[in-house]
């Protein structure tokens, strides 16, 4: 069995002002898309001012849907004994599902606000989310959060925080499969112009699989354990949904025109 390595969660300290590695994961998340979309700009028309709003929009949907999915999906007996507790962000934490619904919402507005379709704007960004999903992974490793189920695994490993059994690093599953794997995937098959919708097809199913395999290995929430038939969790239940959309997604793409780049817009 492997030794979790005990890293510091807070990357600088200041007197009492401290940066912590997990903030520091969506930093490296958020600008990695800014440079990625910067660099492919030209297949959307945006010029470089659109692209620092298309993060800002991106961010807000992020932080914004993310906790309060996290509340809906994971803390709504919270949320209904005490409101206020939707803002208690150092007390529970983010859902991926709810960030993906905000940024869907984020993008809707940005893309009516810059004459794209849809779609079109969704299979742009598509590509440049993994990084900020493995980035994620490593914050959570980082701060022991989410851990794996007990295992007698070679690989197993033994975290302080949760006893002496070695449990599977699930969050490092996540960190290849949710960013490496898609990142790599998405990034390959959008090299050359695809039919509108296809990306975001793609990303949607791949991403579902992907979620809905590491969960085996991911210890349920605490607080609401296994959902149903003694083995579905709440992650597994959300990423069902993805996977259809993705596929039915996918079918309507191939009946559909590739997409053109259209002349960039001026700086």
């Amino acid at each position: 069995m492997l030794q979790y390595p005990e890293i510091d969660p807070v990357a600088l300290a200041l007197g009492p002002f401290k940066i912590h590695w997990y903030g520091l994961m969506y930093v490296i998340g958020f600008a990695a898309a800014w440079g990625l979309a910067r660099a492919r700009r030209a297949r959307v028309g945006l010029s470089q001012d659109a692209v620092g709003d298309l993060i800002f929009f991106g961010a807000l949907g992020v932080v914004l849907g993310g906790r309060l999915g996290y509340a809906l999906f994971y803390g709504f007996d919270k949320l209904l004994a005490d409101p206020v507790w939707i803002f208690k962000v150092w007390d529970g934490g983010m859902s991926f599902h709810g960030g993906l619904l905000g940024v869907l919402i984020a993008m809707l507005m940005f893309a009516r606000r810059h004459q794209l379709t849809f779609f079109q704007l969704t299979d742009f960004i598509a590509p440049m989310v993994p990084i900020g999903l493995g980035a994620g992974r490593l914050g959570n490793f980082i701060n022991q959060e989410l851990p794996g189920r007990i295992t007698d695994v070679s690989w197993g490993m033994v975290y302080p925080l949760y006893g002496p059994e070695p449990r599977h690093p699930s969050q490092l599953y996540q960190f290849a499969l949710e960013g490496v794997a898609l990142f790599a995937i998405l990034w390959f098959v959008s090299r050359e112009p695809r039919q509108k919708g296809l990306i975001s097809g793609l990303f949607l199913l791949c991403y579902g699989c992907f979620r809905f395999i590491t969960e085996f290995f991911r210890q349920p929430d605490s607080q609401l354990g296994f959902i149903a038939f003694d083995w579905l969790t709440m992650g597994q239940l959300l990423s069902l949904p993805m996977v259809l959309f993705g596929l039915l997604l996918m079918a309507w793409s191939r009946g559909q025109e590739v997409a053109q780049p259209p002349v960039p817009r001026a700086s």
